[in-house]
């Protein structure tokens, strides 16, 4: 899926000037940890010219569809071939972006962490080897934050066949010689802290919208079971994989840090962030994104928490002169805060950046994969824009890139506040259709 989606992102930048061997070019190391960036293109406001029949009929959809969505919704559409704005209604009025914040979280992540960053979940053990393949002593499965830590068929199935499993762990060990261990398998979770959820929910765990727990240790898109954390839980699943390869071990029903001087036995790593982020993006996967900006707290701010890495977030985007309200990454809190002309502008201050690059490759094509798969199914709209999808309760918001049939190149916010969601969907299709047929 995100091998399409790349072909995708980069056919539509080639619509647009740019040539397919761009992505590829500007992808260099240079982004990691910068607080700077590319200049931003000046907003020019030119002397207004007469509309064109194009613009014309483009404002009239726009507008009788936003009349339609009522007074608490808002968009800006700009150009950015021209540099300028093409539409804007109540652009600057701040609303909940729902998952349009991916959008901040993902520019954070290629900012601070760069495309190639990979998440390492560790094997450590405590004691020594002794004859026979008998380890004396603990064995810690350390996490590394990594979302996609699962099963082979899960991870088949839910993360698009990508991912570290349990059974290369287990492979390793047995290689290191070792067939018992007198002590516990200790799931150690620490890099984190115990919350278990975020800030919509008090932090209390939400597992209808991350479809599991957050956990540094997260197995399985963070199940757990009864009586068991997420950690603890990933420990007893490794010990079920030694044991279906002969190995006698026991998993501890609690979590804990692993001692210094602990030695390293086995190690896995993530996909590397670029595919971490289309996989947050495309089906706009709520655990992942809060998984990432717990990673970012840890890394940068020094706490593993979700307002540790909205922090970080927000000094990110705060150096593009942009200032929403940030209060975690996904997108789910109410409490955010953006405008739709914040999130335009963060799309025209990065395109055709290396960031901005990377960022298109994460995003799904609309009418065609992730959540935009039904959007403007069989318009201009389909397979030549790229968008993130936000969506709350009477929240349905949209903002991306389209390639319109014009030779523009335009980035657009779209942010739908009053509707119902299936009758915000509508209006949101019919407005994307007009902006790529532009």
């Amino acid at each position: 899926m995100v091998v399409v989606l790349v072909a995708a992102a980069i056919a539509l930048r080639s619509r647009s000037g740019h040539q397919p061997g761009d992505a590829v070019a500007n992808t260099g190391a240079t982004v990691v940890g910068q607080t700077s960036h590319r200049s931003k293109p000046r907003r020019v406001v030119p002397a207004r010219p007469p509309l064109s029949p194009a613009q014309q009929r483009l404002r009239a959809v726009l507008d009788r569809e936003l009349s339609a969505a009522g007074p608490d919704s808002g968009a800006e559409v700009y150009d950015l071939g021209a540099h300028a704005q093409l539409f804007a209604a109540r652009e600057q009025v701040k609303r909940p972006p729902a998952s349009v914040e991916k959008l901040y979280t993902t520019v954070a992540l290629l900012r601070k962490l760069g495309p190639d960053a990979k998440l390492t979940t560790t094997v450590l053990g405590t004691g020594s080897p002794g004859p026979g393949g008998v380890w004396h002593g603990d064995l810690y499965l350390r996490g590394g934050g990594d979302p996609t830590l699962g099963d082979a068929a899960f991870n088949r199935v839910w993360e698009s066949g990508y991912g570290p499993t349990l059974g290369q762990l287990a492979a390793q060990l047995i290689k290191q010689g070792i067939r018992r261990v007198t002590g516990s398998v200790i799931g150690d979770d620490s890099l984190f802290d115990a919350l278990r959820g975020g800030p919509a929910t008090a932090y209390a765990p939400d597992v209808p919208d991350f479809g599991g727990q957050l956990s540094a240790l997260s197995f399985d898109h963070g199940s757990s079971a009864k009586r068991l954390s997420p950690g603890a839980f990933a420990a007893r699943e490794l010990v079920l994989t030694l044991r279906a390869s002969h190995v006698s071990a026991r998993a501890a029903k609690r979590t804990a840090q692993t001692p210094r001087g602990a030695r390293v036995l086995a190690r896995v790593s993530s996909p590397p962030m670029s595919v971490l982020l289309s996989l947050m993006d495309v089906p706009s996967d709520d655990l992942f994104a809060e998984l990432l900006t717990k990673q970012l707290g840890s890394r940068f701010d020094h706490a593993g928490t979700i307002a540790a890495g909205a922090h970080v977030i927000t000094d990110v985007i705060h150096s593009y002169d942009l200032h929403p309200t940030i209060v975690d990454g996904s997108g789910l809190s109410r409490n955010d805060q953006s405008s739709p002309l914040e999130v335009s502008d963060l799309l025209r201050y990065v395109w055709h950046t290396p960031v901005g690059l990377r960022l298109s490759d994460s995003l799904p094509v609309v009418g065609e994969t992730g959540t935009v798969r039904s959007i403007a199914t069989r318009t201009a709209a389909q397979g030549h824009c790229i968008a993130k999808t936000g969506t709350l309760d009477y929240v349905t918001d949209l903002a991306g890139y389209c390639a319109a049939r014009g030779g523009h190149m335009v980035a657009f916010a779209l942010f739908v506040d009053g509707p119902t969601n299936e009758r915000a969907l509508v209006l949101i299709s019919r407005m994307v259709a007009a902006i790529a047929g532009y």
